[in-house]
């Protein structure tokens, strides 16, 4: 079995001695349990607010003291304490003014028959208030671990792509290009025309291979951004415009922008993401890629004129391009904005320049001594 319930902490400003007895005799009568204090000044009552309390009844006229200063002093202290306002006459708009203020609720002193529903119900409020306060605190702190685990994630994707394109250059590329070399030598130097012929075929054959081993690594691992984020937007978007037919045509504010290491990484891989989904789902004859830098903050544009996508299209479980974009954006300080009508979606990647990113994984300088464009080149 529970014990007895715990005695309510009750801070009373009163400055007359009757009514705070009055008071305390209501809430006993109701069956409550109190632990009460007394107070009647401003000074008592900002030392009393250091101490634990379930709740503040206050007197509205005090000496050179009222009510509202009191809520103002509790409100400003930080402590979301119920606070029960007490008075023998108290208008209607002083009343809206404490309720506006932060009161839990004002009696008259006069019929304080509802002291203690209106002592319980404040508490239990308050401890509601409490424990939603706690649980989203709480959910905000989970949320944040998992933003920050989705962006371990995308810095971690980028640095085993990073890994692995160097092995198949290293290694594939390498060994490919010298078959490549062996393959022409003996080309070269047999006589026999069937002998000659599987030579040839065998060249075509490694020659697919290294395209094939280019291609793979510049999908792991872009080398064209080792030519600066524009000449890299530039040869997507006309790759786009080749291979699916649509009008690709990208504008940009600056030539050659010295950009924070990771940015140009991110910016690359957002508007390949945009892409990919415009190639899938929108049916569109036209995009636009834009490329600025404005007050510091640099922002990349992907549009088309498709047919757009639905509440219910974002919304799918499975739907992770955008959100993956959205995680991607945040680990150099960046965040993403879309939009979406029946004329078509825009995606909007913006990143503050001067905030140093988070680890964005290996910087795009890391490719400048592996160059897949040289496999292969006899």
């Amino acid at each position: 079995m529970s014990g007895p319930p715990r005695a309510i902490r009750l801070l009373h400003l009163e400055d007359s001695e009757p009514d705070h007895a009055l008071a305390m005799a209501q809430l006993q009568r109701a069956g409550l349990r109190v632990q009460a204090l007394r107070i009647e000044t401003r000074e008592q009552f900002a030392l009393a607010l250091s101490q634990p309390w379930d709740l503040i009844l206050s007197d509205y006229n005090l000496p050179g003291f009222s009510g509202l200063q009191a809520l103002k002093m509790l409100r400003e202290s930080g402590r979301p304490l119920p606070f029960i306002l007490v008075s023998g006459e108290i208008g209607e708009e002083t009343a809206v003014a404490a309720m506006r203020g932060g009161a839990s609720d004002y009696l008259l002193k006069n019929n304080l028959a509802r002291l203690a529903p209106a002592v319980e119900h404040a508490i239990s409020a308050a401890e509601t208030l409490r424990a939603k306060v706690h649980a989203d605190r709480e959910l905000q702190a989970s949320q944040q671990r998992l933003s920050e685990l989705a962006q371990h994630l995308q810095t971690s994707v980028e640095a085993e792509r990073h890994a692995i394109a160097r092995e198949i250059h290293d290694d594939v590329g390498g060994s490919l290009t010298a078959l490549k070399f062996d393959l022409d030598w003996i080309g070269r130097r047999v006589t026999q025309p069937e002998v000659r012929q599987r030579v040839i075929t065998a060249l075509d054959t490694v020659t697919h291979a290294i395209e094939a081993s280019q291609r793979i690594m510049h999908n792991l691992r872009p080398a064209i951004l080792e030519q600066g984020l524009v000449a890299a937007l530039q040869w997507m978007a006309s790759r786009f415009e080749r291979r699916s037919g649509v009008v690709c045509v990208f504008r940009t504010s600056h030539d050659r922008p010295v950009l924070p290491v990771g940015v140009p990484l991110v910016a690359y891989r957002t508007a390949q993401e945009a892409l990919t989904n415009i190639s899938k789902h929108a049916n569109a004859s036209r995009v636009s890629i834009d490329l600025s830098i404005a007050r510091g903050v640099l922002s990349l544009e992907i549009s088309d004129n498709g047919q757009g996508l639905s509440s219910a299209d974002l919304a799918k479980a499975q739907s992770f391009g955008i959100r993956g974009l959205r995680e991607r954006a945040l680990t150099v300080g960046g965040w993403i904005d879309l939009s979406s009508s029946s004329r078509g979606t825009t995606v909007i990647l913006s990143v503050p320049l001067e905030r140093a990113p988070r680890d964005a994984g290996p910087s795009t300088r890391d490719n400048l001594e592996h160059d897949p464009s040289a496999w292969g080149q006899l």
